[in-house]
């Protein structure tokens, strides 16, 4: 079954992880993704720790599905190669610092009259535009320029920084929400256009309620640690093995679990009687929580509470979700064979249609750099002795 992107032809010359984490995802909905890597080494991320031998962990975590074309982005020759596979392409996709393109000579307006058709999508740090535009777009930098960092954390710790870099996620997600869009309408219109998003944008978009507090109320949010913001008690809770996030969102659901931990008197505390009672007391419903789950376990409490209508869940390691049983019945765990590597296990796609068999996603293992260049170029119109030529002078570099 063809997947349902196939046919649409990406030139992906991102690096690191926001462009790579978003193309990676046109990838396994089907599109035939070419990255392309500067010579020598190629993306700066195959550099980048823990490795599996000598491979990069970080590399493989967004780049499988793809082909890879070794380039020399500093001739001229490798910039032509560039700008001739851009007027056969239905996407390009880049996150160079703002300007780069242009300098290139390979700006969205010097292609959309050769190839109307084109879509551009691009990633920067903070947006092509104001004081900001030119800081490198790190993600860490970017969470905490957002007010991610404000809002994360507890008040003991400060402003922290979220376990996963989220800004590159977010904005690699968000691009390819502007890709897809721009393909719906190019079948209206006939035409590309070119799309943007940044670290920062994306970021901002997240901080949901919190943002809409300061928004509307004028609230400046602080770090909760892991309790609820206006919700209590909704969080995390220590029982007798270790935490557990519980979840009573409605006053049935307060009233039930106080009956369940033996805490009923809490119920008519005057105190207690609102959410607002309890956000405002949260402190004293904490200790008196963790005092009630001492007596069992987190397993234990988890189907006590799940039994009797509470949301609930164990606060779990990468480890334990991995191998949890749900996750294994969901699918999301899939092995594709690496010529090196043996078998390697990815978290696939996080979707569920009839044109992407589950537990299928992935079909072709991250690729080595230079690995599909004289193919790639083959199908782009250049013969074996152009590709000779410019392998011999070093504008491409093919993995033997």
């Amino acid at each position: 079954m063809d997947r349902p992107l196939k046919g649409l032809r990406v030139i992906d010359l991102t690096r690191a992880l926001s462009g790579p984490f978003g193309t990676m995802a046109l990838a396994d909905l089907g599109a035939d993704v070419i990255k392309i890597e500067p010579t020598p080494k190629g993306d700066m991320i195959r550099q980048w720790g823990p490795f599996d031998r000598d491979t990069s962990v970080y590399y493989l975590s967004a780049n499988r599905n793809k082909r890879c074309v070794g380039l020399n982005f500093r001739s001229e020759q490798g910039i032509s190669v560039i700008r001739q596979m851009m007027l056969q392409a239905d996407i390009v996709v880049e996150n160079f610092k703002v300007g780069t393109m242009d300098a290139m000579g390979l700006s969205f307006e010097s292609f959309s009259a050769q190839n109307p058709r084109l879509i551009m999508a691009s990633i920067s740090g903070f947006g092509s535009d104001g004081p900001a535009k030119n800081w490198p777009g790190f993600d860490q930098i970017a969470q905490g320029y957002s007010g991610l960092m404000s809002v994360t954390g507890d008040p003991q710790t400060g402003p922290t920084r979220v376990g996963v870099p989220i800004g590159d996620m977010t904005a690699g997600l968000w691009l390819t929400v502007g890709i897809l869009s721009a393909v719906v309408e190019r079948e209206k219109t006939g035409k590309g256009q070119h799309v943007q998003t940044s670290l920062l944008s994306s970021l901002l978009s997240v901080l949901s309620v919190q943002g809409q507090r300061y928004l509307s109320i004028g609230e400046v949010p602080t770090p909760m640690g892991n309790a609820h913001p206006v919700i209590f008690p909704y969080g995390s809770f220590m029982t007798a093995d270790g935490p557990i996030n519980i979840a009573p969102a409605t006053t049935a659901m307060w009233q039930n679990v106080c009956e369940l931990l033996s805490l009923s008197h809490l119920v008519t505390d005057e105190k207690f009687l609102t959410n607002e009672d309890r956000v405002s007391n949260r402190g004293i419903l904490q200790e008196e929580f963790d005092r009630a789950l001492q007596t069992k376990g987190r397993v234990e409490w988890t189907e006590l509470l799940l039994l009797n209508g509470i949301p609930a869940g164990p606060i779990n390691s990468v480890a334990d979700a991995m191998n949890d049983p749900q996750v294994q019945s969901m699918q999301m765990i899939e092995s594709v064979h690496y010529p090196e590597l043996g078998d390697v296990k990815h978290v696939g796609l996080p979707l569920e249609m009839a044109s992407v068999p589950k537990g299928q996603t992935i079909y072709a293992p991250a690729p080595s750099f230079g690995e599909h260049s004289v193919n790639v170029l083959r199908e782009f119109g250049w013969d074996q002795n152009q590709i000779d030529d410019l392998i011999v002078r070093g504008d491409v570099y093919q993995r033997t």
